[in-house]
């Protein structure tokens, strides 16, 4: 069975065609108008090893803000979809990844219900024009619509740009490990026997 899901996003903010592949090689082809939101996107597809294609059109003029919590909601939603019941799945995966002076954890779980906890500081309010506080709301925005845990902590970095690379690439390479098959697992990973989305 094919793990693929399409979403269509439209709002008087933003306007949203996203598309997964779950099973894919990592192409990405994005466009949000954020040059630093596309790099993450980029990051994330390449290390997570999904496919993704993504066009926002969003209100730029009043900031990122609606376009990248929007996306991320389009995101999740597309990866609850793609995973059914989730039978099968690894359903936890977690990453520790260095970038340069950087050093971030991140923990998934795709058990059904959506928490974040956020340990990461910024040193800098934005990097180039990105505010770096829109890292945190995409983060919770997936979590919300993929009915998952996300935690991350960064142990330490001074670059706001790697800070955000090793966040953005240790979430990608949990989110990997947690939606591959496992052989061992026929069922729902869960002793209640079901994962009740949402």
């Amino acid at each position: 069975m094919k793990r693929t899901a399409t979403v269509e996003r439209k709002t008087s903010e933003t306007s949203i065609r996203l598309s997964v592949d779950l099973d894919g090689t990592g192409k990405a082809d994005v466009a949000t108008g954020l040059g630093f939101f596309d790099h993450m996107l980029t990051l994330l597809a390449g290390h997570s090893l999904i496919d993704l294609t993504l066009c926002c059109d969003g209100d730029l003029h009043v900031d990122g803000h609606h376009t990248v919590e929007d996306v991320a909601r389009a995101l999740g939603q597309c990866v609850n979809q793609a995973l059914g019941d989730r039978r099968g799945i690894r359903r936890y995966g977690h990453a520790i990844i260095p970038m340069d002076e950087a050093l971030a954890t991140v923990a998934i779980d795709l058990g059904g219900r959506a928490a974040v906890v956020f340990d990461v500081a910024f040193p800098v309010p934005t990097i180039g024009a990105f505010d770096a506080q829109l890292v945190e709301v995409f983060w919770e925005s997936f979590a919300a619509t993929a009915a998952a845990n996300v935690h991350a902590t960064l142990h330490h970095g001074r670059n706001g740009h790697h800070i955000a690379e090793a966040v953005f690439k240790a979430a990608a390479r949990a989110l990997r490990l947690a939606i591959e098959s496992d052989p061992r697992q026929s069922g729902v990973p869960s002793t209640k026997g079901t994962l009740t989305l949402g």
